[in-house]
């Protein structure tokens, strides 16, 4: 996703990689920060709306679903909330910080360049 993202980012300036322009020169002449970051931030968020909502809404009912069946071959997927947990670690935030939202949105948000 970054190669591609920088990919449109060395397009809109005019550049190539043979220019050999780092990434930093091009976010910060473009304002923008990383796409990883900002999916980031988006995920924590969408966290955040789900966490207030009561359960027995079926966007909160999911979280208990017990599937049947066997799984395909392979690495399983990662769930939604092995995916977000790694993120809620690396910005110390914590499930009863939900509805502190003030405090909750100054740590996720990504600060523009």
């Amino acid at each position: 996703m970054q190669v591609a993202e920088m990919r449109m980012l060395r397009w809109m300036c005019g550049h190539t990689r043979l220019d050999r322009i780092t990434n930093e020169v091009f976010r910060e002449q473009l304002g923008v920060v990383i796409i990883c970051e900002k999916i980031k931030e988006g995920r924590l968020r969408w966290y955040g709306h789900v966490k207030r909502r009561q359960v027995i809404t079926p966007v909160r009912a999911v979280e208990t679903l017990n599937v049947e069946g066997r799984r395909g071959r392979g690495r399983a997927k990662l769930t939604w909330d092995e995916r977000i947990r790694p993120d809620l670690l690396e910005l110390h935030l914590s499930a009863d910080m939900v509805h502190d939202m003030t405090s909750r949105r100054r740590r996720i948000k990504v600060k523009e360049s």
